[in-house]
């Protein structure tokens, strides 16, 4: 299992699209050069909705997502 040290940890549990890709923009927005957001969602969507949104944003990397039961784990570095 791959641990990444996160600078901070988002819950969107219970959100629907398109709010954790909304929150997860907003959060990494406030964290510095090099931070990974742990983000944690319920929406099985978010799984695509994370990884089209990293994909197509300067300034993110989608690390890795994991599914742990009925939570969503992605890990996003923000990367300027």
């Amino acid at each position: 299992m791959t641990r990444y040290e996160t600078t901070d940890s988002l819950d969107v549990k219970g959100e629907s699209c398109p709010m954790p890709v909304v929150k997860t923009k907003q959060a990494i927005d406030d964290l510095e050069e090099d931070a990974v957001l742990e983000v944690l969602a319920t929406d099985s969507g978010s799984l695509s909705d994370l990884c089209g949104w990293a994909d197509s944003t300067a300034g993110v990397e989608l690390l890795d997502q994991k599914e742990d039961g009925d939570v969503y784990k992605h890990y996003v570095r923000k990367t300027k």
